[in-house]
């Protein structure tokens, strides 16, 4: 819900008293300072101009994440200590743990591949956990441990590269192209993989990032002269992305966090040339990514290289007409779609035209959001290459694609990292000092 303070007009207000300087906040898509009201446990405070969250409230924050992050720990651990999933054809019978399914690339030469498989669905989700649970376990006896600001900071970037859900899917579109060939049986680690990623899910959604900066280092009170109800940069001030603290930047309009030490810019740096490079180069990397096999399956001696594309129509022909549209829409809508739109995002943000910006920030939080998808063609081709490994019968082998679709992946993620939405707004009607804004 939206607290009633934020049903205000847009206009500069005066100066915001002392007494309220605490509880601002600027928005990190279009720079909108707003002084957020009292939040209660279910509730949430949005952005009045954009839309954007910023703050949400749970009850019990510390107790919530540390029993979720506890639970997730767990399940993760039982899903790398049994047999993942296991088939049989013809009197030929393999089984395979989840760390196979990374493992396996690197003796086909695919290591870069590997090494994004275990980061993503393994490593980093476990490294996540355990700074959740060394950072809420603090919080919750009011004594935080050592390195919690680190901590802290480490969670909010290490965020939107966890992938376990995907993984899932990855694995469900797995076994349903072996179905017809084999007898595939799920293993204790296929479901402890999926209550894992459930619990993630919810650990990752129950920080109360604006409680646990307050518990961890207070909050100082924002700069003199801040004038909640307007655009933040022509102030001289920037909100830290990762703890919210609004802070007054120097003359160059760059600085750091008083609060968790974040660097500070009006706007990202050199945001749309870093942006088009990395469209450039996953623009690249998506022909070889087509045009090359992702996957060959071997079955009697015969050889069937499949392109995504050709995987796709393989897929329809069967039957398989869900799964076949689940690897259209992923592994070529997602990134075909998500380079226009970024690039035609950056050409909106060059104009500055100011039209329709709520319109292209959703655009924006769209391609960002749905980004990470695409790994499901990787995930499917690591599962069927460390699952499929029945020798002359048949067997599974990496294509070159596969590298360079993982590529295209990250590297459109990082693109919609690194473009700045705040460049959406600079010519906005309700832009208060625009030139300046433009040019910090």
């Amino acid at each position: 819900m939206t607290s009633e303070p934020f049903a205000q007009d847009m206009r500069p207000e005066s100066p915001t008293p002392r007494q309220t300087r605490r509880r601002l906040r600027v928005c990190h898509e279009c720079d909108w300072l707003v002084a957020l009201p009292p939040l209660r446990a279910r509730q949430k405070a949005d952005c009045p101009r954009c839309g954007h969250t910023l703050a949400t409230r749970h009850h019990q924050p510390a107790e919530r994440c540390l029993a979720l992050g506890i639970a997730a720990l767990i399940a993760l651990v039982l899903s790398v200590s049994f047999d993942f999933v296991s088939f049989e054809v013809s009197g030929v019978s393999n089984r395979i743990e989840l760390p196979q399914t990374a493992a396996t690339l690197i003796d086909f030469d695919q290591s870069l591949v590997a090494i994004t498989v275990a980061l993503t669905i393994m490593v980093l989700p476990a490294v996540y956990l355990a700074g959740v649970i060394w950072l809420h376990a603090g919080l919750m006896y009011r004594i935080p441990l050592p390195a919690s600001r680190y901590i802290a900071r480490a969670l909010a970037h290490l965020h939107p590269w966890m992938m376990a859900d995907v993984f899932i899917i990855g694995a469900l579109v797995s076994l349903i192209k072996i179905a017809g060939l084999a007898s595939v049986t799920l293993g204790i680690s296929f479901w402890a993989f999926c209550c894992f990623a459930v619990l993630l899910l919810a650990t990752t959604q129950s920080i109360d990032s604006d409680w646990m900066w307050f518990s961890l280092a207070g909050e100082p009170l924002a700069p003199e002269g801040s004038r909640a109800g307007s655009v933040a940069a022509p102030q001289g001030l920037s909100g830290c992305p990762t703890c919210g603290l609004v802070n007054r930047l120097d003359e160059r309009r760059h600085g750091r966090c008083r609060r968790c030490g974040e660097r500070l810019h009006a706007r990202l740096p050199h945001s749309l040339q870093r942006t088009w490079a990395l469209l450039f180069a996953s623009a690249v990397a998506y022909v070889p990514a087509n045009i090359f096999p992702i996957m060959t399956t071997t079955y009697l001696g015969s050889s069937d290289p499949q392109t995504i594309i050709g995987g796709v129509v393989e897929l329809w022909q069967a039957g398989s007409i869900p799964v076949a549209l689940v690897i259209f829409i992923a592994s070529v809508l997602v990134p075909v779609g998500k380079l226009i739109a970024l690039a035609w995002l950056c050409i909106a943000a060059r104009r500055s035209s100011g039209y329709h910006p709520v319109t292209r920030t959703r655009l924006y939080r769209l391609t960002e959001f749905i980004g990470r998808w695409s790994m499901v063609d990787i995930f499917v081709v690591a599962i069927l290459v460390a699952l499929i490994r029945a020798d002359a019968l048949m067997t599974i082998t990496p294509g070159p694609a596969a590298l360079a679709f993982a590529s295209v992946v990250v590297l459109t993620m990082l693109a919609a990292i690194t473009f700045d939405p705040r460049l959406l707004w600079e010519s906005s009607p309700l832009e208060t000092s625009d030139k300046e804004a433009r040019h910090a």
